[in-house]
């Protein structure tokens, strides 16, 4: 059923792909750490989002300063991983980025459970193979499109897991079989995410895409319709941007440059900064109590209106 459920997904995706220049599915970037504006004048709900999740800062929301301050305690017993007392840049990066992860992480448990068959807390290749396609491959097909069609997926999601499953002994970690899921998030991964595309696009396999084949990705012209003025967008940024070598054509390096755009490591600057605005002792790593300290900052909690209403006297409140 798993083909089947990846079939329904993909025709919705299809659907809303309508409402919206289908050329940005193909571009893969990272959640936003939060909506809100990042200005602490205006207050810490950035912050809030950043270190704890959307979610879980709703959650906060909701507690006493004194139940926000002990449970701000034990998240930071966690984030200092090597338990020296000290959290430093690199752990406090690694926690924003876990929590950034989070809806990853979520779908990755979704699927751990069904695909694990025997419970020894790894999946195999071939556990995963009988789960997803073991019913479609005993099958009979009348419809030789559709037997090809499993072929070709079958041996797309063989080339990913090998890829994801780094000591290459054929056996997932849930680390590896993340990266099996979601190989956008993951730097040694990205060599896949750039050949599925290709492989996609490139209808006649010669291992680069041309102007007609890109456009073709993204947009198929009914009879007598106008052409889309995005479409004339796309047409222009092809030859402007996306060929930067001016060929005509876009090689591997390229879509990767299209697909995998560099980008700015927000949770890398926000760890600086709470780091910043809490190291008393500008030591560059801060401690339970100077975390503690500044609590409104990382957590804060709706009782104390985020923690502002600490900071005025008691004219103002």
């Amino acid at each position: 059923m798993q083909v089947l459920q990846l079939f329904g997904t993909l025709a919705v995706v299809a659907g809303l792909a309508v409402a919206v220049p289908a050329q940005e599915k193909r571009v893969h970037r990272h959640q936003d750490l939060s909506s809100h504006v990042h200005d602490d004048a205006q207050g810490f709900q950035y912050d809030h989002e950043a270190f704890l999740g959307k979610e879980e800062a709703k959650t906060f929301d909701q507690l006493s300063p004194e139940e926000s301050k002990g449970r701000l305690g034990k998240i930071v017993d966690r984030i200092d991983t090597d338990k020296d007392g000290y959290v430093s840049h690199g752990e406090l990066h690694a926690w924003i980025k876990h929590r950034q992860r989070r809806y990853i992480e979520e779908n990755v448990n979704k699927h751990w459970q069904e695909y694990d068959e025997n419970k020894d807390g790894q999946i195999a290749w071939q556990e995963y193979k009988n789960t997803t396609y073991g019913f479609y491959l005993d099958e009979e097909f009348d419809d030789v499109d559709d037997k090809a069609r499993y072929k070709i997926m079958l041996e797309r999601d063989e080339r990913r897991f090998k890829a994801a499953d780094r000591d290459g002994n054929g056996i997932a970690t849930r680390e590896e079989f993340t990266a099996f899921l979601h190989p956008e998030e993951f730097d040694y991964m990205k060599d896949v995410v750039v050949q599925e595309t290709m492989s996609d696009i490139d209808k006649d396999g010669d291992g680069k895409v041309n102007l007609a084949e890109y456009i073709g990705d993204m947009y198929s012209p009914e009879q007598g319709e106008n052409e889309p003025e995005w479409v004339q967008t796309e047409r222009k940024h092809f030859s402007d941007f996306r060929d930067t070598n001016k060929d005509g054509f876009l090689d591997a390096g390229e879509v990767a440059q299209w697909i995998l755009p560099g980008e700015v490591d927000h949770a890398d600057n926000e760890a600086k900064h709470l780091i910043h605005e809490t190291d008393t002792d500008k030591d560059d790593k801060i401690t339970k109590k100077e975390i503690l300290a500044n609590w409104n900052m990382f957590v804060g909690s709706q009782a104390t209106n985020y923690g502002e209403d600490l900071t005025k006297t008691h004219d103002e409140l």
